[in-house]
């Protein structure tokens, strides 16, 4: 199989990959990519994965998520880490004092382009928003959302859960977009 290349520097996210994408030869190109403003998840993740291919000239991918709360009509959207750079979770959970619907996903697309083709993969995890921060800092968060996203099904947050526990935990309402790829490029080759 060809080698592909993530470029990316969230170490959450390479953690991931390396679970999801085992029997893939696949490298980690750790670099922060420009990412355009949009609130459209799959166009932020063709435009990175373009740009990776231009850095590394090599079949590569690239991730982009959202976090959507239903109470608040969707915010964050794709524009998580701008929310989390401004008013945190903190202020997350502020905007959700006293709201009874806490209902949230994350969403997600993975983009590979062999410098010809591109092919997009969504996910998507439901689940519900904590009252309150939980949990551990851990090596393996894709984001700070971690401490208060509890996944459907659950009554632990991300944070909260060990290493086995996230990894082997029942996919209830949940799609990875990571697994939809290894899957689709395990089959093709």
């Amino acid at each position: 199989m060809d080698e592909i290349v993530f470029v990316t520097h969230n170490k959450g996210k390479i953690a991931a990959a390396q679970e999801a994408l085992k029997g893939v030869n696949f490298t980690v190109f750790e670099y922060d990519l420009e990412e355009p403003r949009s609130d459209d998840i799959k166009y932020i993740s063709k435009y990175k994965v373009e740009e990776a291919y231009k850095l590394v000239n090599k079949p590569c991918i690239s991730m982009d998520s959202g976090f959507w709360i239903d109470e608040l009509n969707g915010f964050p959207r794709a524009f998580v880490n701008f929310a989390l750079d401004t008013i945190g979770v903190e202020g997350i959970l502020k905007l959700m004092e006293g709201k009874e619907n806490r209902a949230c996903r994350f969403t997600e697309c993975l983009s590979y382009y062999d410098g010809e083709n591109l092919y997009q993969f969504d996910g998507c995890h439901e689940g519900f928003l904590a009252e309150a921060m939980l949990g551990t800092d851990r090596d393996k968060k894709w984001s700070d959302i971690w401490y208060v996203y509890i996944p459907y099904g659950y009554e632990k947050t991300l944070s909260q859960m060990t290493d086995e526990e996230r990894n082997t935990r029942k996919r209830l309402k949940s799609v990875s977009s990571l697994s939809e790829f290894a899957k689709w490029y395990k089959e093709r080759k």
